[in-house]
């Protein structure tokens, strides 16, 4: 219940966002445009987020035939979760990493890496399944998939405010007004993306503590993190930062690893993630069990 409010307030925040940054565009008229803007991007998100998530991994569905640990694993999960099987993709990426996906547990995928395959044992990427398979039946997929749409909606409309601000006159009665919009253009999308991070890092510390009580154990789930923290770190993936949030662990990581001017300034911003350390220690100390 908690964790439903907070995400009712993340969302009502950047939807206000993307109304205030429309109207700065033009009064009245861009507030109702921006709102307009987000329900288109919101109902896309709604629509076609899985296949957009499957379509940027470059994964590809599996049959039972092709994997059937994958597939057995999967469907006990999903068993013990009280929910559909969901489709499951392989994404030829290699760093180590996962994600879940879809608008409903009806209409759900997950995909694992390559890389995750190569790195962990079975009983590993159980654990790595029981988190994505939480993700599903918290709903969290479609909340976070609608959190990023929404977040990129404001950005666009920072866009069009900027650019509304540079041609639309220059005369000294409008001077305060275009400062006031080029200030709205920077601090509009910074605030949609700590919105996202609040919202992302409370959802995955839930799905860690759900999927090692689907297990009975957190202690499958905290060792794959151990070797996906060095895995991100250390083989760099070519993920777009908008789809960052919706993996298990951040796969800009490689690019934080060096610190300093090494950091592109997408990953910088796209640490959506709780420190590995401290879901780590979580799973260990037997926090999940209360």
């Amino acid at each position: 219940m908690k964790n439903n409010l907070k995400t009712a307030v993340i969302l009502a925040g950047i939807g206000g966002l993307m109304i205030i940054v429309g109207g700065a565009i033009g009064g009245t008229g861009g507030a109702a445009i921006g709102m307009a803007i987000g329900f288109v991007f919101v109902g896309g998100s709604y629509w076609f987020s899985d296949k957009l998530a499957i379509k940027s991994a470059k994964a590809v569905e599996v049959s039972a035939e092709q994997m059937p640990r994958y597939h057995a694993i999967v469907a006990d999960l999903a068993q013990r979760a009280d929910m559909p099987m969901p489709r499951l993709y392989v994404s030829p990426d290699p760093q180590p990493n996962a994600f879940a996906t879809g608008r409903s547990p009806q209409h759900a995928a997950v995909c694992v890496n390559q890389g995750i395959l190569d790195v962990l044992t079975w009983e590993e990427l159980q654990g790595v399944l029981a988190h994505e398979i939480s993700h599903v039946r918290n709903r969290d997929i479609l909340i976070s998939s609608v959190a990023a749409a929404v977040a990129m909606g404001i950005t666009f409309l920072a866009r069009m405010a900027m650019w509304g601000a540079m041609f639309g006159g220059g005369n000294r009665d409008r001077r305060g007004g275009l400062l006031g919009t080029l200030a709205l253009v920077i601090l509009a999308p910074m605030a949609a993306l700590f919105l996202q991070k609040a919202l992302s890092r409370s959802r995955e510390y839930e799905a860690d503590r759900s999927g090692a009580r689907l297990l009975g154990d957190g202690e499958p789930l905290a060792r794959a993190l151990e070797k996906l923290d060095r895995g991100t770190k250390l083989i760099p993936s070519t993920v777009n930062p908008a789809q960052a949030g919706a993996y298990i662990a951040n796969p800009l990581a490689s690019q934080l690893a060096g610190g300093g001017q090494k950091a592109s300034l997408s990953a910088r911003f796209s640490t959506t993630h709780p420190p590995m350390e401290d879901r780590i220690a979580r799973l260990r100390s037997g926090e999940w069990r209360n």
